[in-house]
């Protein structure tokens, strides 16, 4: 009826001042809500949760409202340096360019463009993506031209001013960045830290990702999708003494002399912006459900999968048993560890460093396995399992066809070409530059392997965020210096990662990818997550880590290799994360050595979201097999529920005890893992915070009752160091 009212309203309007009718049904046609807002018309785009409404002011091109908390974002107008102009995106014309889209995820796509009043040669188009159901959009920024400009910068500086929110209704301020490395584990990690007013009123620089405020009301969110280690910044916010926030760029952005014109538009990152209550808790579970479910169209990298990694055994056997990495790289070794992981219940069978002749070529090593891992796929897929291989996608050999053909793709530093150099005991190989054709090349090398072998899991390793600032390839020309040359390498590959897996995708839509940020210097944030998911711990930190000298080079240099609860502290740590961001895009590997003791204390860990194993499967026990077994068959029963449950935790990693609570609040179905050891002496309890489903299974040392509201009590005590876990919502142990 609203919208019947404004048609007319505008049909009538039409007749007075010559507007042709048949535009406005055209534009109704289109899902644009037309709002009056103080008198004036606005175009937009409503969903269940949300609204987006142009306004185009010097103040605010359009405006984010959430209609459930009554909250409003006002975002200006970017800012850009073209053609040596400093030019603001005040816009003619905003039109609506495409009728929305619904994606494979259920979020709707929407695209908007106006024509630049201060140069009408020169258009900004938004791309919003919005859901339903969810208060987070996501959105970007592109200036398109059909003519030839250039973006431009004064003093070599990234003259870009994304957005700036005015925070002056918000009181309490946080920042959350996702990049801080913890050398204590040699992990990424999570960070939240209060910002104070004295931070606005010396307009102190943050780097985020992601800045969170809150009233007595309620509370807001911005972020971008981009990636590095803090503090290396590429973009940022920068605080106002006014008590606003600018999110600019600082470096990396673009290149001085950068065309706009026809088929070279500019593509800022993705930003996400929301409203909620004033709870934190409550807008990050709003957020972590957006990142599990809305964010990307890569659906698989979110599903709770089992992965086995081979590389544990193979760095075990080199440092321990003195043989080569690759000496357990052959058909008999991998068709038996196949039969021990599909008992155990894992369903992600993955080949890690070896199975290839070579880089670049990335061909199955014949001498391995002379059926071209035939067999091996033919296995998995009779256990209902996936095949997954490693890949170095920055590396190819010195005689592969690639490098041959094309040697201007290697990657070069100051003029200096980097390599060769062996690769894990194959052939000598270059670093070579995503950021050039080679990007397209590799993509294609991955649709080959997923159509001969049936991969559909890539891991991706060495991968690091610096290396390149030649002048040929697209992050830059002979005309910038060789550090923003440099410094546009680091920011563009978070998008040269996600230009791979989206052609990927087009031929393996099931295809997961996971990029490897064990080591430092790697592009961690929110931008690679648009495709897939972080392999983040696998043996967490080595003794250089602690000042540790090692008397024999030839030792293992890594700390945590034993059975026991010292190693899943330190994995176990970037579970945190799972406040924000769904631990199932975190994958970590755990060990199934022997005694049961440690092993369930292994499988308590996994089972919270990192889901990955590695070790000796072989050595395993009949009994520890078996174990793994039952445990992953009552896990495969409520991983959903765990996969979308909000984490409530008591207690720091390696406190007594230390408590997991991931039950769903809609079902009640889930798991509570608690660890500890025998220091206390006495009995302890816990009360969950959800109502729980009452089919439940739990291992020794505890009682679980139910209270009235139908939460769980659980009493419990440590004779060793272990593991309680109880699950709710299951059938039974088989």
């Amino acid at each position: 009826m609203r919208k019947l009212l404004i048609a007319l309203l505008i049909v009538f309007s039409s007749a007075i001042f010559g507007i042709e009718t048949e535009s406005v049904v055209m534009q109704l046609s289109k899902n644009i809500d037309l709002v009056i807002d103080c008198g004036k018309v606005s175009r937009g785009f409503k969903s269940n949760h949300v609204s987006i409404e142009f306004v185009n002011t010097n103040q605010s091109l359009w405006v984010y409202k959430n209609r459930k908390y009554h909250s409003e974002i006002s975002m200006s107008a970017p800012q850009f340096e073209i053609d040596n102009k400093l030019l603001t995106a005040e816009l003619n014309n905003i039109e609506q360019i495409e009728a929305p889209v619904t994606l494979e995820n259920g979020s709707i796509q929407v695209s908007y463009q106006g024509v630049f009043k201060q140069d009408t040669g020169l258009s900004l188009r938004i791309n919003f993506k919005v859901t339903e159901n969810n208060p987070v959009v996501r959105f970007q920024y592109l200036i398109v031209s059909n003519t030839i400009h250039k973006l431009t910068k004064t003093n070599n500086t990234d003259n870009l001013n994304y957005l700036s929110l005015d925070l002056t209704q918000y009181k309490h301020f946080k920042e959350i960045q996702f990049s801080t490395f913890d050398e204590k584990n040699h992990s990424f990690a999570l960070n939240e830290i209060p910002i104070e007013k004295r931070y606005f009123e010396n307009e102190i620089q943050l780097t985020g990702p992601m800045l969170i405020a809150a009233n007595d009301k309620s509370s807001i969110l911005i972020a971008y999708e981009h990636g590095s280690q803090i503090p290396d910044a590429f973009i940022n916010f920068q605080l106002k003494n006014n008590n606003s926030v600018a999110v600019k760029a600082v470096k990396g952005n673009y290149y001085n002399g950068q065309i706009i014109g026809p088929g070279q538009d500019f593509e800022s990152v993705w930003f996400e912006v929301a409203t909620g209550p004033k709870e934190e808790e409550k807008l990050a579970a709003s957020y972590r459900e957006f990142i599990l479910r809305y964010m990307s169209i890569a659906t698989e990298s979110r599903k709770p999968y089992i992965f086995y990694n081979t590389w544990a055994y193979q760095e075990r056997n080199k440092w321990l048993n003195k043989k080569q990495y690759l000496s357990s790289m052959n058909y008999d070794r991998i068709m038996q560890e196949i039969d021990v992981a599909h008992k155990m219940g894992i369903e992600v069978f993955v080949i890690d460093a070896g199975w290839f002749n070579q880089t670049g070529d990335w061909q199955v090593n014949t001498k391995f396995f002379p059926d071209t891992l035939r067999d091996v796929s033919k296995k998995l897929k009779e256990y209902g399992m996936k095949l997954g291989l490693w890949f170095s996608p920055t590396q190819a050999c010195v005689n592969s066809a690639i490098v041959k053909e094309h040697p201007e793709y290697r990657m070069s530093l100051n003029g200096n070409i980097d390599g060769p150099f062996e690769v894990w005991e194959t052939p000598p190989s270059y670093n070579i530059c995503l950021e050039s054709p080679y990007w397209e090349y590799f993509a294609d090398q991955l649709i080959k392997l997923y159509h001969e072998t049936g991969v559909t899991y890539f891991k991706w390793d060495a991968i690091y965020q610096y290396g390149c600032n030649d002048p040929g390839h697209f992050h830059g020309n002979a005309g910038n210096t060789s550090q923003e040359r440099l410094d546009c390498y680091a920011f563009q590959m978070n998008n040269y990662l996600n230009r791979v897996i989206q052609k990927l995708l087009t031929e393996c839509p099931q295809a997961i990818v996971d990029f490897d940020v064990t080591e430092g210097w790697r592009s961690m944030g929110l931008g690679f997550l648009y495709s897939g998911k972080y392999f983040v711990v696998n043996n967490g930190p080595y003794y250089s880590n602690y000042n540790i000298t090692i008397d024999n080079e030839n030792d293992w240099s890594n700390i945590f290799t034993n059975p026991g609860p010292a190693r899943p502290w330190v994995v176990r740590t970037p579970v945190s994360y799972d406040k924000w961001l769904p631990s199932v895009l975190f994958l970590s590997h755990y060990l199934p050595d022997d005694p049961a003791a440690s092993q369930m204390i292994n499988i308590g860990s996994l089972i919270l979201g990192q889901n990955g194993i590695w070790g000796d499967l072989l050595s395993v026990s009949d009994s520890g097999v078996a174990l793994f077994g039952k445990m992953f068959g009552l896990y495969k029963q409520v991983r959903d529920d765990i996969t979308e449950s909000n984490p409530v935790l008591s207690g720091s990693v390696s406190c007594n005890p230390e408590i997991h609570e991931k039950i769903n609040e809609k079902t009640g179905r889930g798991v509570i893992v608690i660890f500890g050891n025998p220091a206390a002496g006495h009995k302890m309890y816990y009360v969950s915070k959800n109502r729980v489903d009452t089919r439940i299974w739990h291992n020794d040392d505890a009682t679980v009752t139910f209270d009235k509201e139908g939460r769980a009590i659980i009493t419990f005590e440590f004779k060793d160091d272990a593991a309680k876990i109880i699950f709710f919502g299951v059938s039974s142990a088989n």
